[in-house]
């Protein structure tokens, strides 16, 4: 059965809410004849078939499944976890201090002079004296080649040496050697008066370069350029301190920032729950429609993704943290949890950009070792101009000579020396006394001279070295405005970044405002609560934006102070995720809505140096 207009329908029965519209429309026609020409028992026959139709297409219905059970939800802290290891409190100094003592690429570094030391060590061992010494035994016998050799058929001797003596290069280019020779020989020669015979000589000489290689010879060259490595070596090394503590720094304050915002995203997950909290209470009593939970409650889980996003990246900032100041090999390495002591500290001036660049012309390290390496350029070039001289060279030899043994008497004459008989004998000491007597003197002194015609190695080396040096001298120049227009970029980081913290600050104030006055007025039905939650979302945004000004502000300033004294690679580079949000160390960026945009950091070539040979 069909139900007339305004009776009540079954309860199996689903009418569609067009229907009422129908009818509500039916009936208003009646009551303002908008239709006279059709007559009202035509309407409302009219108006039966239409209900007909509509009872019988609900009937065909049929009721949906009930929807499968939801997963049960993840229920998200906002309360800090324990940590499960030993907590430090350290400030940035102990920090600092700690990397200095226990950073492994610091005990790394901190060989590197010691083993440039040694290559100066090196160098002068040339110049060291050396000991000579040699015992050589001989026993000869070959065929006669005439009858003065030997009275028989072949001819023996035996023979011993012994010698020892000291040489040694000299500061000068020069070099000398001292030597003593002591032998004894016997033979079968006929016509032999000392037979055995010992013979003793002393003898020295000395060689002096008097152009080439008088100023400057290799060794020379070699220490004086091994001297500059060593001082290169040392600045590499406090390089690498300045690099290490500006790391550390940079660290602490992602780790300070990263629990700040994590703080933030923790109280933006609680102000949503207690809007969630609020809307189901209205929900029970009446005042609120149940469709607008789903929006609290899709705000909520939301939230809960940001924080333990947040809590990754606090645990991230701990690892990379520890990494620095921590040996690796102490027991509790990755247990650790540090609680930094030290705020952001945003009371600092504007910083006076051409005192900075001036300390960093003066005193950067990078461009130190540029200059030292332009120093052993010119030692090299120093050193090849001498060796394109001529080469003459001045030679003294002077030798000293004693001879003894046992003296023979031959009874024969003429190539019949006949039997020898042993008559007297020299000993040893008279052989070292003619020796040390300067009885049988025996000097030489010489001049060479040696000159390469033509275009030969040496010159070109002259000419490749002088080509170099140009170039290197080029290259300081450009290294130098780089380097000033790193500071410079720096120095208005810190100075933007400054005025960006007041700016971020103001916002924020402004957004906790807002939300608390969207707050008073949903209290009072005066707002909705999409009106709530965009304000909430406001306000996470705005500490947000205040978190990553101040980090940009500190991480800037530890740039700028880096700068001027040793060379900083991706200035501007770095990043820590803060809900979604990126932002760079030292960079200067706008917002709109949630994205956020870095403007360029420093100069990076300027950090790179330049390649001296």
């Amino acid at each position: 059965m069909i139900p007339s207009i305004g009776s009540a329908a079954p309860p199996d029965l689903i009418i569609p809410s067009r229907l009422g519209e129908f009818v509500q429309f039916s009936q208003e026609m009646e009551l303002t004849s908008v239709i006279p020409s059709v007559s009202p028992r035509v309407r409302r026959g009219l108006l039966t078939l239409v209900m007909a139709s509509a009872a019988t297409a609900a009937s065909a219905q049929t009721v949906p499944p009930a929807p499968a059970p939801a997963a049960p939800p993840i229920t998200v802290s906002t309360e800090p976890t324990a940590p499960i290891g030993p907590v430090r409190r350290i400030s940035i100094d102990d920090a600092v201090t700690m990397a200095l003592q226990q950073n492994v690429s610091l005990q790394v570094q901190k060989m590197s002079p010691g083993i440039s030391e040694l290559d100066i060590v090196q160098a002068y061992g040339s110049w060291l004296p050396a000991l000579t010494g040699q015992l050589r035994f001989q026993s000869l016998e070959q065929p006669v080649a005439t009858i003065l050799q030997s009275g028989a058929d072949n001819f023996k001797q035996d023979q011993f040496v012994g010698n020892f003596g000291v040489e040694q290069f000299l500061p000068t280019g020069g070099s000398y050697s001292l030597g003593y020779q002591a032998s004894r020989t016997k033979n079968n020669n006929q016509f032999a008066t000392l037979n055995p015979n010992t013979q003793g000589n002393l003898t020295f000489s000395f060689t002096q370069p008097l152009l080439q290689s008088r100023g400057i010879d290799n060794t020379r060259q070699q220490i004086l350029v091994s001297k500059n490595n060593l001082a290169v070596s040392e600045m590499q090394f406090r390089n690498t301190v300045v690099s290490t503590i500006r790391d550390v720094k940079n660290a602490y304050w992602d780790l300070v920032v990263a629990q700040s915002a994590l703080a933030v995203q923790r109280q933006t997950l609680e102000l949503s729950r207690q809007t969630l909290g609020d809307n189901r209470k209205r929900v029970e009593v009446g005042t609120m429609a149940p469709i607008d939970i789903v929006q609290a409650e899709a705000e909520v889980a939301g939230n809960e993704e940001n924080v333990i996003i947040g809590e990754q990246t606090v645990a991230q900032a701990q690892d990379r943290l520890r990494a620095l100041i921590l040996d690796p090999r102490t027991a509790e390495f990755w247990t650790t949890t540090f609680e930094p002591a030290d705020p952001p500290s945003l009371g600092t001036s504007p910083v006076d950009v051409d005192a900075a660049v001036q300390k960093a012309i003066s005193g950067r390290l990078d461009l130190q070792q540029a200059r030292k390496q332009l120093e052993s350029n010119d030692i090299r070039l120093r050193f090849f101009k001498n060796q394109a001289l001529p080469e003459i060279t001045a030679n003294i030899d002077y030798g000293l000579a004693g001879i003894g043994g046992t003296v023979i008497d031959r009874q024969g004459g003429g190539l019949e020396p006949g039997q020898g008989i042993p008559t007297s004998s020299i000993g040893y000491s008279e052989v070292l006394r003619d020796v040390l007597g300067f009885s049988f003197p025996t000097w030489t002194a010489s001049v060479n001279f040696r000159y390469p015609i033509g275009r030969n190695a040496n010159r070109v080396n002259v000419e490749r070295q002088q080509l170099q040096n140009d170039q290197n001298l080029l290259q300081l120049r450009d290294l130098e405005r780089q380097v000033v227009q790193q500071v410079r970029d720096l120095a208005r980081q810190v100075n933007t970044n400054l005025r960006r913290v007041s700016s971020t600050q103001a916002a924020r104030a402004l957004a906790e405002r807002r939300l608390e006055a969207e707050q008073k007025k949903f209290g009072v039905g005066l707002s909705t609560t999409f009106n709530v939650l965009q304000a909430q979302r406001d306000l996470a945004e705005a500490r947000n934006n205040e978190q990553r000004a101040i980090l940009d502000f500190e991480k800037s300033r530890v740039d700028f102070e880096a700068s001027q004294e040793a060379s900083i690679s991706g200035a501007g580079a770095g990043s820590l995720t803060l809900n979604g949000g990126t932002t760079g160390t030292g960079a200067v960026g706008t917002t709109t809505g949630a994205a956020r945009t870095g403007a360029a950091g420093a100069n990076n070539g300027a950090t790179g140096g330049q390649q001296f040979r």
